[in-house]
Parts: structure tokens; C-alpha cells; sequence
């Protein structure tokens, strides 16, 4: 991991009407690093995490990615941003009419004229990175536990070799045991392929089994970033609450 910065966030306001979620918000994210993004419910987590891959606009502030400023990026430019980064949905978001290997194809249709021969070998490629066998590649998503549409929503958002990496809550439904596989998937690909990693999660055992850093929101911006165990000593109830509260010390096995 080093100090370089791949997203800047400045002075980040993002309302919904007259409702304001975030206000003054600051964040840097290194690259290399896996960073938890975590906070009370309705903070805006996950409009966060929106703002910054352009799904919601900024009201206010400035959003830099790998060096360019997102509000000043034509489409064509943004295109080939986006490619830098895959996203996984909170709720997987994978096609119901499409095949897992058909789900995985469609950023590569989208960005790539691979012929289709090479298109099926590269999707089955990244569903077995994701953890998956063969036989799920002709699977709709309704074939699927909840685990296994986590895993191929992760192979979609692998699909581009990207960069970055945003998951939403990955572990949110799951069940301890594929919890804690999952986890465990996180950080071998980060490590393996050199990601960033911006997950947005509420989940303690994802933060101890995964995160370099945990970037926490409330009050409409960061209220602090810092390892787990910089952050156990950070004076707020909430983050008191969180990390030395029951769970807390459950997953530090105290």
C-alpha cells in the first residue's frame, strides 16, 4: 500500500430536495488500500459511494478519481473512467432474464468489441475468480443462494480488470460461514490483482477480516478515519458504541 491518492473528495454536498445528506465532506482513499466505509443508518453510505461513481449528482464540492475531477469530464471521457472501476450493487443488481456468464458479459459487450468466443471464456475466467464453479455460468440468478449472487455480482464488477473496486454491504444477508468466505475472497483478489477497495459495510467481522482503513460517517461528513484500533480510542459514542460495544468486542474475540 502506498500514500497515493486515487480519490479526492472535497467540501462534498449531496441533498435529495431540500434534504441535505452530506455536507462538507472530506475523504482520501489510497491506492492499494481496502477501506470500510461505515456509520449509523441513513448517514449516506451508499450515496457515497454513488456520488462518487456519478450515479448521484454532487450538489456541491469537487469528486477527483485517478486524477480527474468528474464534474469536468465530457462522456466520452467518463467512459472510459468508468472502465477503471467495477461496482457491486447491495443487492447484487444482476439481469433476472440473463445467465450468470450473460450478467458478467454485459460491461464487456458494453466497453469492448471482444469477439463473442472470447467474451464467454473471459466471463467464466472472472466467474471462477469470484469463487464459482463452471456449472454456474449457465445459471439464472433465481438458481442462485444468496452467496452465490454475491459471487457473481462480483464477477461482473471484476469483469473490465479493473482498478477499483466499490462493494456495497458484499456481506449483507449472508449467513457467518459464507460471510466470512467472502471476506476472505475480498482481500486474496485485492492482494492478488493490486485493488482498491471502497466498501461500504455495517458488518464488524468484514472490517477486522478485511480493511487496511474505516473511513466513519455521521453529522453529514467524516467524523474520522483510521484503523480499527485508532479508532477504539476515538472519543464519539457512536464509534464507542460500535467498536467497544457487545459486538465490537465479539469480533475482537474479547
Amino acid at each position: 500500500m502506498t500514500d497515493d491518492i486515487i480519490i479526492r473528495i472535497r467540501d462534498l454536498k449531496t441533498a435529495y430536495g431540500s434534504h441535505t445528506v452530506h455536507e462538507h465532506l472530506d475523504l482520501d482513499i489510497r491506492r492499494g488500500e481496502i477501506i470500510g466505509v461505515i456509520g449509523p443508518s441513513g448517514c449516506g453510505k451508499s450515496v457515497l459511494l454513488r456520488a462518487i461513481t456519478g450515479l448521484k449528482e454532487m450538489a456541491a464540492g469537487s469528486i477527483e478519481v485517478f486524477g480527474r475531477r468528474l464534474e469536468t469530464l465530457d462522456e466520452h471521457e467518463r467512459s472510459d473512467l468508468e472502465q477503471r472501476w467495477g461496482v457491486m450493487f447491495q443487492d447484487g443488481a444482476l439481469f433476472s432474464n440473463l445467465t450468470v456468464r450473460e450478467n458478467v458479459e454485459v460491461p464487456i459487450k458494453e466497453h469492448t468489441e471482444i469477439a463473442p468466443m472470447l467474451r464467454h471464456e473471459l466471463a467464466d475466467m472472472k466467474i471462477r475468480m469470484a469463487g464459482l464453479g463452471a456449472d454456474a455460468s449457465p445459471k439464472y440468478p433465481s438458481d442462485l443462494s444468496g452467496g452465490m449472487r454475491k459471487r457473481a455480482a462480483l464477477a461482473r464488477a471484476l469483469a473490465l480488470d479493473p482498478e477499483l473496486l466499490f462493494l456495497d454491504e458484499p456481506t449483507a444477508g449472508l449467513d457467518p460461514i459464507t460471510a466470512e468466505g467472502f471476506d476472505a475472497l475480498i482481500r486474496s483478489l485485492q492482494q492478488a490483482l493490486g485493488l482498491t477497495v471502497f466498501l461500504v459495510t455495517h458488518d464488524v467481522d468484514t472490517l477486522y477480516a478485511t480493511c487496511d482503513r474505516i473511513a466513519v460517517l455521521g453529522e453529514k461528513h467524516v467524523l474520522a478515519v483510521g484503523t480499527i484500533d485508532e479508532l477504539r480510542a476515538f472519543d464519539h459514542p457512536w464509534v464507542q458504541d460500535y467498536f467497544c460495544g457487545p459486538r465490537g468486542r465479539a469480533a475482537t474475540g474479547h
